[in-house]
């Protein structure tokens, strides 16, 4: 166990392992086994290289031999050409745009109180088909609070929640009587010292240091008036054994007035499996030990959504100075079940409601018992309240009957971070997005495994940080849909902004295409300037498309297929036909104006079919911020004020790159008349309502969405 921190007690260090055989080392190999999963983003960005660069050196190969062979074009100008179609046809503004999107992502998550660790997984987020989660803390508030004692032969109310000492134990509402219930107040004594937590008050508030769950006894404690400090004056602790998850319980070892005595506490269930009797209140003597009664106690408190802890007692000789597990498996007296409530967070509720509008399957993954698992995961709306697994179950299973288990419940009780791994594989062997959250160091295999490990910011440690994708600032459920949505807005952004940039492209490969095609002997754009639109005014533009709100309904709409293409059907025909109508519109004004040699000069043609180029574009910006529905809206006007901004800061540069002598040394351009704005900026506008028609004509008859 190394790395482990001791921050309180004495002891002796005992090396029982070293390397790989160490439970670190354990850990480090099952992590390495771990292979890191490409994000569905970068699968598709490396899917469309591959294919860009395909077309984009068949399309220069073409137009090298057509205008050599049916054009009669000189190497040299032909090559150029090429090389201008090339550079043309790279977006070389989108990987900035892309990284630029993700990045203002993690910001607004970041605001949300989900913390990026790892930029793609931004994207990936939106494409989340299923969410494994923790319950205590996770989904509900973490705030233990014993509601209910059973005893053999009673039961017994606790007033009062969370961790303030504030309420009473009762019975039929009258306060209890300790000296009449000495079973009773065998178990609260033996849940306040079989404890390492600590409950103090600050600023009002009682804190706590150490596990939620043995804090509550404290505070159990306390209403009955006992006082931890006191009662370790009076009950001196001489051993412990710790609590480990193998155990699934704790030891403590005291002495009192010339006995010793053993505290076990820990899950029911093992305890029920090593105590031989049981203690009554009303009974001088210890009993025979009836374990029927004790699993209908259980199910009755477990079917009221209680998680319980099992509390027992041993008598032994006060000059016993240690004790091992050996010491428990016989001789322990059952006292009875602390019943604990720990509430729902009411935004957990609402938040997993949202998710599974979403088309994302929660998953409720917890240490309880099975029946306050299914119980709670009905409160939450996870599961039938009917079905479950617990971690004995999954560990039987091989892996055919683990991918039918994972597949029909939602809710998996009795969980060790061991079992999470094989769930994940589980789902991933599905074909689903998975989201795993965790906060141990044996949660880091899984954490790494899932297509994005979530860990929890306040109790998570430093490894299961390490291994995640995204990190939770407030341990909270919620959070993670905030997250959700937020990828999805984030991927809708990342596919306007492709949208967007490649019909400039687009229409500038089809110009020049276009013009060795027509046999023109001068080029209506120059890679220069096509480099001054790719690099400059398409990305400023697209920019603002990286600030878009999530739309109206995005957490309505079922996943996205991670296998789906970057570039689907619909996207290939708007690139292009608003592709064409740039083309139409640079292609016709250059030749309108310089007429072959005839009209105005070259420099001012190139710098006419520049700005009508980027006119296009700045118009096509707002068709571009609602991919099939109407732009007439007031969201246009209202929504993202970067887009204006963007608009009005190209319309300037472009009144720089036109006028500015500077900038007509650098991209050959000259001064334009002031006249032909106006039929630009009718281009631009005509770009705009054509393509707001084709919006409503793919709405009517073809119903996309999106």
């Amino acid at each position: 166990y190394s790395s482990t921190l001791v921050t309180s007690g004495t002891a002796k260090g005992v090396v029982v392992a070293t390397g790989t055989e160490t439970e670190i080392g354990r850990i480090n190999a099952m992590m390495s086994e771990v292979k890191t999963i490409t994000t569905p983003l970068l699968r598709q960005v490396a899917t469309f290289g591959r294919w860009l660069t395909v077309v984009i050196l068949s399309a220069a190969a073409f137009l090298v031999l057509f205008g050599i062979v049916i054009r009669d074009y000189d190497l040299i100008e032909i090559f150029l050409a090429a090389v201008g179609l090339a550079v043309a046809a790279i977006p070389e503004g989108l990987p900035a745009i892309m990284t630029i999107t993700l990045a203002i992502g993690v910001q607004r998550m970041a605001k949300r109180n989900a913390i990026i660790r790892r930029l793609p997984a931004v994207e990936t987020l939106g494409s989340v088909t299923v969410i494994c989660s923790d319950k205590t803390g996770t989904l509900t508030r973490n705030e233990m609070t014993v509601a209910q004692v059973t005893l053999k032969d009673d039961q017994f109310q606790v007033s009062g929640t969370g961790y303030a000492p504030e309420g009473e134990v009762t019975k039929d509402d009258e306060p209890v009587d300790l000296d009449s219930h000495p079973a009773l107040r065998d178990l609260l004594i033996a849940g306040v010292l079989c404890n390492d937590s600590r409950l103090r008050e600050e600023d009002g508030q009682w804190v706590i240091e150490g596990d939620p769950t043995e804090a509550s006894l404290l505070t159990l404690g306390a209403k009955a008036g006992f006082d931890r400090a006191s009662l370790r004056e009076e009950y001196p602790r001489v051993d412990a054994i710790p609590f480990e998850s193998e155990h699934k319980y704790m030891a403590t070892l005291h002495t009192h007035e010339g006995e010793g005595l053993i505290f076990l506490k820990g899950a029911p269930e093992r305890l029920l499996k090593l105590c031989e009797r049981e203690e009554l209140d009303h009974e001088e003597e210890d009993q025979e030990f009836d374990p029927s009664y004790w699993d209908d106690a259980m199910e009755k408190m477990a079917a009221r959504g209680m998680r319980m802890l099992g509390i027992a007692i041993k008598r032994v000789s006060a000059d016993k100075q240690s004790i091992d597990h050996e010491d428990i498996q016989e001789g322990m007296v059952f006292l009875g079940f602390a019943g604990l409530i720990d509430p729902p967070r009411d935004e957990a509720i609402r938040a997993v409601k949202e998710c599974q509008e979403a088309g994302i399957r929660v998953k409720m993954i917890t240490g309880d018992h099975a029946l306050t698992a299914r119980t709670i995961g009905t409160e939450l709306g996870i599961g039938d309240g009917e079905t479950s697994y617990t971690g004995e179950e999954l560990e039987s299973m091989d892996e055919e009957s683990l991918d039918k288990a994972v597949d029909e419940s939602d809710v998996f009780a009795r969980v060790s971070p061991e079992h999470k791994l094989r769930i994940v594989q589980g789902l991933q062997d599905d074909g689903l997005i998975v989201a795993m959250t965790g906060d141990g160091v044996n949660d880091a295999p899984a954490l790494k495994k899932a297509d994005i490990g979530v860990a929890m910011g306040i109790k998570g440690t430093e490894a299961s940080k390490e291994a995640s994708e995204m990190v939770l600032a407030d341990d909270n459920f919620a959070s993670i849909a905030h997250a959700v949505e937020e990828g999805r807005t984030v991927y809708a952004n990342l596919k306007k902004s492709i949208l967007f940039i490649l019909p400039t492209n687009g229409g500038q490969s089809l110009a020049i295409i276009a013009a060795v095609v027509l046999g023109l002997a001068d080029m209506p754009i120059t890679p220069v300037q096509i480099l001054w639109v790719n690099m400059v005014t398409a990305v400023t533009l697209a920019l603002a498309l990286a600030f878009e709100p999530a739309e109206k309904g995005v957490m309505k709409r079922p996943p996205r297929d991670p296998n789906e293409s970057l570039l689907p059907g619909f996207f290939l025909w708007r690139i292009s036909f608003v592709s064409v109508l740039l083309l139409a519109g640079t292609l016709g004004f250059y030749q309108w104006q310089y007429a072959g040699g005839e009209g105005v000069d070259l420099d001012v043609a190139r710098a006419i079919a520049i700005n009508t180029l980027v006119m296009g574009e700045v118009f096509y910006l707002f068709n571009s911020r609602i991919m099939t529905g109407s732009s007439f809206t007031k969201q246009i006007l209202t929504s993202n004020p970067y887009a204006f901004l963007s608009a009005g800061t190209i319309i300037l540069l472009q009144l720089l790159f036109t006028y500015f002598p500077l900038f007509q040394e650098w991209f050959g351009t000259a001064s334009m008349p002031l006249a032909m704005w106006i039929p630009i900026v009718l281009f631009g506008m005509a770009v705009f309502l054509i393509v707001e028609g084709e919006k409503a004509i793919v709405r009517k008859f073809f119903n996309v969405e999106g």
